[in-house]
Formats: C-alpha cells, structure tokens, sequence
C-alpha cells in the first residue's frame, strides 16, 4: 500500500506541474510603441479638434429632439437633486419608519438606522435608473453618450453602496471598531473606491466612443498600473488595518494574527508584486496567488466570525435565562457543539478547496487499506464515514435537547416518558447515522450479517453479562420501572436516577456521590422507587413527651409544626399517633407527606426535631429519658466474704 501511495503521490504531482506551467505564460498586451506615439500625437492635435467635437454633440443633440431634451434636462436635474437632497429624503424615510423602529430591540436598532442610511444612499441611483430605462424604452435614439449615461448611473449606485457600506462599518461602531484605525482607514479607502470607479467610467466612456482596440488596451493597462499604486497607499497603513481585526478568544485565530502582523511587509510587498504582473499580461499567475492567500485568510476570518457572532447570540441567551434549568444548558452544549462541527468542518474543506489540495489530498487517501467484502476501504472513505456518523450524533443531541426544552413541557410529557422517548431517538439515529455511514463509503449493509453472527457467538460466550446488562437496561427504560428523576433505593443506597443507560444506571445519592449500578442488580433484586407512581412518600417522626404533659396539647403544638415547615406537602394533611405509654415518657409519632423528588426524608426529619425543640421549649414541655435510681442496702454479704461492721450509704 505504501508503494501505491508513493506513485498515486508522484502522479498527482506530475500533474501539479503540468497545471503550473500555463501560469506563467503571459497574456499579450496588445499594444506597442506605435500606439503610444499615436495617442501622443492625438494629445497634441485635441486642441483643434474641438469645433468638430462640439458639432457632434449639436447633431446628436438634434437627433434626440426637442421633447427627449427637455426629459434629460429633467432627469440630470433630479440627479443633481439627489446629490444635495440625501440627507432630507433620509429624514423623511426615518420619521416614515419610526413606527416599526419601536418594535426593534435596542441592540438592533443601530444595525437597522445603518441598513437604512446604506439603503437610502443606493435607492436613488437605482430609481434614476430605473427612470432612465423608461426613457430609454421611448425614444429611439441608441447614442453611444446615452449608454454611457446608464453606464455611469450603475457605477454611482455601486460607488454610493461601497462608500457608505464602508462609512457605517468603519466610522459608526456598527462592528465595535475603533475610532482610531476605523477613520484613517475610511478615508484612504474612500479615495481608493473614487479612484477605481473613475477609472471604470473613463475606460466605459472610451468603449461608449468605439476608439481603437490598441488604445483601449493601452488605457486599461494604465489605470490598472494607477489603480495598483493606489491601493498601495492602502495597504502601508499597517496599524490602522490590523486595529480593524477583532479581539477574538481563540488559539488559531491568534496564531493568525500574530503571524500576519509578522509577515504583514512582505505579503504586501507580495501582494504589490502580483498587482504589477495583473497588468503585464499574468493574470492567471496573479489570480491563483491571491485565491491561495487573500481567499484563504478571508474565508478563515468570514468563518470564524460568523462562529463567533453565532457563538455569542448563544451564550447571551444561556445569561438571559438566569440560573437555567437542565434541559435550557443540555440545549446550549448541543447547539454549541453541533456549531463548533459546523465551523470546523466547512473551513476545513473551504480552505483545502481554495488552495486545491482537495483533488489531490483524495487521491493520495483513496488507497484501500482493507477489505470487507468485495468493498475496499480507504483513509479517505473512512474520514468520509466518520464525519457522516459525528454529523448524526449530534444532531442526535439537538434534537433530544430541543424536545426536552421546548416540546414536552408544553405538551404535558412527564419527565420518565421524555427520557424513555429521547433514549429511544438517540439508538435510534445512531443505528441510522452508521448504515448512512457504511452505505456512503460503498460497503454492502449485507456484510454486517457476518459480523452479527460474530456477535452473536461472542454474546453467548464471552459477553453473557454485558448483554444482560444491556436487555435489563433496554427493559428499564421502555419498560419505565426507572425512569430519570426518580428517587429509588437499592440495598441501603438512597439516591436519585440521573440516567439509564444500556450497562448501567447512574444514580446520585444526598452525599452528591455518584454511584453506577449494573441494570442486572437492579432488575434481579427488589428495588424501592418513592417516586414510581407517586412522588409524595410519608415521613415518620417519632417523639416522646413527660407524662405531666397534656397529649392533646402535644398533638396540637406537632400539627403546627409540621404545617409551618414548606417542605411538608399541602396535598395530605398530617397526623398525629399516640404510640404507647413507654417507661419514661409518652410516645408519638408525627406523620407528614413530602415530595420525594424534591426534598429527601433526612433533611425534613432535621428541619421537625429542630422545630418541635424550640416549640417544647417555648411551651415548657419536657423531653424525658430514661432514668434510673440505684439503691445499696447494708448488712448484704457475698458468699464467702466475711461480714464487715457499719452501715452501708445509699445513693442514687
């Protein structure tokens, strides 16, 4: 296998240095030295040409006549409106909209005025375009000055969107940049955008006039070769452009920083370089080093914001809920992790697919490693395999978090019945996340026959308490003699079902120690569930009082106790039994109701005694104990001692 991937490797490199090649040949620029000294000496003859431009511009004038005058006269005027009436149609527009402004959250409200300045400064050139379309459907006149028109009217709206996209970005802390690298940024930038756009129109204004192609060639390749110095002035502003990166709590995104903030000179010395060769003819050579560079490390950054962004809505949320229950924080890990695979996964295969390495990296993994069957596998398919399985368990995991936060309470599903459902659901995808798995890498589902009669085999023999753990738990959880939440007690464990699981079955006791106990021992052996059909379990509380006491004021001061302590249950009333008359005292005992999934029996004991002390005492109630009085008569000889004179003490 090793020598296959050898030669598969060499093979797929053979055929990267054929694809290189053809980068480095150059696109001819189709002009030459002739061309130059022709627009040199059309610069010198302009000045006498200009009677004949403006007979021209009087012909075409005519041309379009007297009604298509007075509309371009309208319509250039409505243009000049636009340019000095913004700010008062951006008013008109916020007052028109501050209804639906109120019903937006605050933290959104910035993001909407932004939208709408951004909006405003692009709706008026589209609907001056639009209005030139219309006069352009009635009139007839096809003027190369009137194309030109609808051609500027397209690059005013694009420039008015890109401007102020970039003023509210970069100057309105509509991203929390700051000020101080967000306006010396803008303001280059700014000129930048005004620059290429003019270049754009006065190359569109040379096509509109059909001037030669070798003068076009040349006029492209000088505003190209303009607008690459220009944007250098944008590139050396170093400080101000890494000031616009974010702050972001992530190791990768940190070594990227701090990588580029190291090589940030040459790759712009780079990236200048490339800029130049666009304009001598290698275009693809250009085009592939900023794909393999500027793509990658944009892609990487667009990704991982938007995890960020995704990220904080989602912790903002778990804060907002304060001290969330257990189904809000399981939803949280599992949107959190089902993100997070998201997010690896797609830059991953975007990054390998901007730097081409996909193709190949394919190629080299796609030599089986194994047989199954008649299907070989491979590195590549079991990869393939692996994230088509993750997918599926996690997306497992939301919907199970989803169903428990949002579906079952609001239709009345009890807990044990939502955990029995979800425990189903989570077998359930696994068993279909791995066919879709097997069946994604080509393997025959027929194979697994093989493999479940191994299992079986092994089963009877070596795995016999494994699978009896594993039907015992399959009997607990549909069977819903356990359910999770539920208070059971195994032996003299007491504790609380956390899960049920296939082996084994987590419960928690009042200590906070988890303990895992095989489904087996709790389905061959008698188990106490407090909690199975009804949580509410009696406590008794034995007491014992002096026999000066009335019993029916006893009774009386223990009722009141009991219905003052919160964790005593309103659903039964509790009661009061006169046990027996013991040798020191009067015996009671005091029975109340609680919620065993709420409190336990220990905790409310403590919380009765300690009240019904301070209630006796406070009523001068006496708690007796066993008393005993010890008397010593005289003159008693043991056998075998002899008789001593004087009397014996007697004490007590």
């Amino acid at each position: 296998m090793g020598e296959a991937v050898r030669k598969e490797a060499a093979k797929v490199g053979k055929e990267f240095r054929k694809e290189v090649r053809p980068l480095f040949k150059r696109t001819p620029l189709e002009f030459d030295m002739g061309t130059i000294e022709r627009v040199r000496v059309e610069a010198v003859n302009l000045p006498l040409r200009v009677p004949e431009l403006l007979d021209q511009i009087v012909r075409q004038s005519r041309l379009l006549g007297f009604v298509g005058s007075l509309v371009m006269l309208a319509f250039l005027a409505a243009v000049f409106y636009s340019l000095f009436g913004q700010r008062r149609v951006l008013k008109r527009l916020e007052k028109s909209v501050a209804s639906i402004r109120v019903r937006i959250p605050a933290e959104f409200q910035v993001y909407f005025l932004s939208a709408l300045k951004i909006l405003v400064a692009s709706l008026i050139p589209l609907v001056l375009l639009g209005v030139f379309n219309l006069i352009q459907a009635f009139i007839s006149h096809k003027g190369a000055w009137f194309w030109l028109t609808g051609q500027l009217l397209k690059l005013w709206a694009l420039g008015a969107l890109i401007l102020h996209l970039l003023r509210e970005t970069l100057t309105q802390r509509v991203l929390s940049i700051p000020v101080e690298y967000g306006r010396p940024v803008f303001r280059v930038a700014r000129w930048v955008v005004l620059y290429i756009l003019l270049s754009v129109a006065l190359f569109q204004a040379a096509e509109a006039f059909d001037l030669p192609e070798d003068f076009l060639a040349l006029l492209k390749f000088l505003l190209s070769l303009s607008v690459v110095f220009v944007s250098l002035l944008l590139l050396l502003k170093k400080k101000s452009i890494l000031g616009l990166l974010p702050d972001l709590p992530y190791s990768s995104y940190r070594t990227f920083r701090q990588g580029l903030e190291r090589y940030y000179f040459p790759l712009m010395v780079l990236t200048f370089l490339t800029g130049l060769l666009w304009c001598a003819g290698y275009q693809r050579l250009s085009k592939v080093i900023w794909t393999k560079t500027w793509a990658v490390a944009g892609a990487f950054l667009a990704i991982l914001l938007g995890y960020h962004l995704l990220r904080r809505r989602l912790e903002a949320w778990i804060e907002k809920k304060g001290t969330p229950d257990e189904a809000a924080r399981f939803l949280y890990r599992s949107l959190r992790s089902l993100l997070l695979y998201a997010a690896v996964t797609v830059a991953t295969l975007v990054t390998l697919d901007l730097l081409g390495l996909k193709e190949p990296a394919q190629r080299v993994l796609s030599f089986p490693i194994v047989r199954v069957g008649d299907t070989p596998l491979s590195l590549w398919t079991l990869c393939k395999a692996t994230l088509i399985l993750l997918a599926f368990l996690l997306f497992s995991g939301f919907i199970r978090a989803w169903l428990d936060y949002k579906i079952y309470p609001s239709v009345g599903v009890d807990e044990g019945l939502g955990y029995a459902i979800n425990t189903f659901l989570r077998y359930l995808l696994l068993v279909v996340g791995l066919l879709t798995s097997l069946n994604s890498v080509g393997l025959d589902l027929r194979v697994l026959m093989v493999f479940a009669g191994a299992l079986g085999i092994g089963l009877g023999l070596g795995l016999q308490n494994l699978f009896a753990n594993v039907a015992a738990g399959f009997g607990l959880v549909f069977g819903r003699l356990i359910r999770k939440g539920d208070w059971i007690q195994v032996g003299d464990k007491v504790g609380l079902v956390l899960e049920v699981n296939l082996r084994s079955t987590k419960v928690r006791t009042p200590d906070n120690v988890e303990c895992l106990v095989p489904n087996l021992d709790l389905t061959s052996q008698t188990i106490v569930n407090y909690t199975l059909s009804d949580p509410l379990v009696r406590v008794h509380v034995p007491v014992g009082v002096s026999y000066r006491c009335r019993p029916r004021e006893v009774e009386r001061i223990l009722l009141d106790v009991a219905l003052a302590n919160e964790n005593v249950s309103r659903q039964k009333q509790p009661e009061v039994w006169l046990c027996q008359y013991g040798e020191s005292s009067i015996d009671f005992e005091l029975l109340v109701w609680i919620d065993a999934r709420k409190v336990g029996a220990y905790r409310v004991k403590s919380e009765l005694y300690f009240a019904i002390f301070d209630a006796f005492e406070k009523a001068g109630i006496e708690i007796p104990f066993p008393q005993r009085d010890i008397h010593i008569r005289s003159g008693l000889v043991w056998p075998g001692t002899p008789a001593r004179e004087g009397r014996g003490q007697e004490s007590g």
